[in-house]
């Protein structure tokens, strides 16, 4: 199944409920696995990003869909990635 990786700000609205995070992922990887998709990994970073969240899913559309779902709470920004593992990459790389 595809990866997604998802790099995370809290917006103004999120920041000012950090509080309230751990209870908003619980509502996040829920509302992940009714999309279809599948919140794996979760990690509170420091820098650029608030966290990062690794994600599968069946496939672009699906994962869209999770992450916009997501979204519409207002407390995240995201941008996702599509990312290929070790061996999707030598597959890919292989058929050059």
């Amino acid at each position: 199944m595809p990866t997604y990786i998802s790099l995370c700000h809290w917006t103004q609205q999120g920041v000012e409920k950090v509080k309230n995070s751990p209870a908003r992922l619980d509502a996040a990887r829920k509302a992940f696995k009714a999309a279809g998709a599948e919140l794996k990994q979760f990690y509170l970073t420091m820098g650029r990003y608030d966290f990062v969240i690794v994600t599968e899913a069946p496939n672009d559309e699906t994962a869209a869909k999770a992450a916009l779902t997501v979204g519409t709470s207002g407390n995240v920004r995201t941008e996702t990635l599509r990312a290929f593992t070790e061996d999707e990459y030598r597959k890919l790389l292989g058929s050059l």
